[in-house]
């Protein structure tokens, strides 16, 4: 499958038409080779997907289906909102509903009705596009709406991950909230950082933000001299004051559109280490279950901080002190 096919399948959860194909380079004989040799798959009369994007049926590939046939069949002032135009956005869903299809419509009756969730806005408002013949919002204005109406963790995942994508940036994310938001939508945006580059990161950052803990050093841990033997998949946050370490596995990563320098730029030479920053005394494993346990989260880094200022005599972070 070429590449602008897979785009536009992948935004339509896996599935395409025979004119989609055809506007993408195949002809009727391909058309029908790939459909006869089993590469793919005949879904219903008229719709196909690639064999291997059959293995695997996630609940996001399934919302992205209802999303792409509840807009073929809506009006033109029909437009994907909310998760649903996050999901067309390529953003992750972490802890959203996908149940039912979000649109926003200018007129018409509000409420669920069928899986699809009716939002009423006259006029429809700014923060709209159109993309291949897709109508949704912008991604600034789904996140606006979806931390007016998600559980907070789950929308400031989608606002940080947005971030990191540069999809988005803090001024337009204000807009939208001013826009489209509420106060606890107001409350994602101020949660959301761009430091964070899967949802386990998300997740654990927003847990010790909302306990207090003080801001992970934005620089990388110090070389302490010890052998390396960390897990490549494992991620870290390093907490320079407390000269501790927390390890967990970055689950689910971010998507972003890498950056390639120019063959004949110079490569940007690698800063060298603090001879004098303070060395890490303690690790903390947080694993991707314990995310889902916030309080025993907190009860280990704060044992984890009181390991190392005993071992260092450093005052330990006082996790009463109101955080401004």
């Amino acid at each position: 499958m070429n590449p602008q096919l897979s785009v536009m399948a992948s935004i339509r959860g896996g599935v395409f038409t025979r004119a989609d194909a055809r506007a993408c380079g195949y002809p009727d004989p391909d058309i029908d080779s790939l459909l006869d040799t089993g590469g793919w798959r005949r879904i219903r009369p008229g719709t196909y997907a690639e064999r291997r994007s059959l293995i695997l049926i996630t609940d996001e590939v399934l919302h992205l289906r209802k999303v792409y046939r509840v807009l073929r069949s809506g009006g033109p002032n029909t437009y994907a909102s909310h998760q649903s135009a996050a999901a067309l956005h390529a953003l992750p869903l972490w802890g959203l509903d996908l149940s039912g299809v979000h649109v926003t419509a200018p007129a018409g009756r509000s409420g669920c009705l069928g899986g699809v969730h009716r939002h009423i806005r006259d006029p429809v408002g700014p923060g709209i596009q159109l993309w291949n013949k897709l109508r949704m919002v912008s991604p600034a204005r789904a996140i606006a709406e979806v931390a007016a109406t998600a559980p907070t963790t789950a929308a400031v995942v989608l606002a940080e991950a947005a971030l990191y994508a540069g999809l988005v940036t803090r001024r337009s994310l204000r807009r939208a909230v001013h826009d489209h938001g509420n106060e606890r939508a107001l409350e994602v945006v101020s949660h959301a950082c761009t430091n964070s580059a899967s949802v386990a990161e998300s997740r654990l950052r927003y847990i010790l933000s909302e306990a207090g803990f003080p801001t992970p050093a934005p620089s990388p841990v110090p070389d302490s001299g010890a052998p390396d033997t960390a897990d490549p998949e494992t991620t870290t946050l390093w907490f320079s004051e407390e000269r501790t370490i927390l390890e967990f596995e970055p689950r689910f990563p971010f998507w972003c559109d890498d950056f390639e320098a120019e063959e004949d730029e110079p490569p940007v030479p690698a800063p060298l280490p603090d001879p004098f920053a303070p060395q890490p005394v303690e690790r903390c494993w947080i694993s991707w279950a314990d995310l889902n346990d916030p309080p025993a989260v907190i009860d280990r880094v704060r044992a984890a901080f009181t390991r190392a200022s005993r071992r260092t005599g450093i005052r330990h972070f006082d996790l009463a002190r109101a955080r401004m």
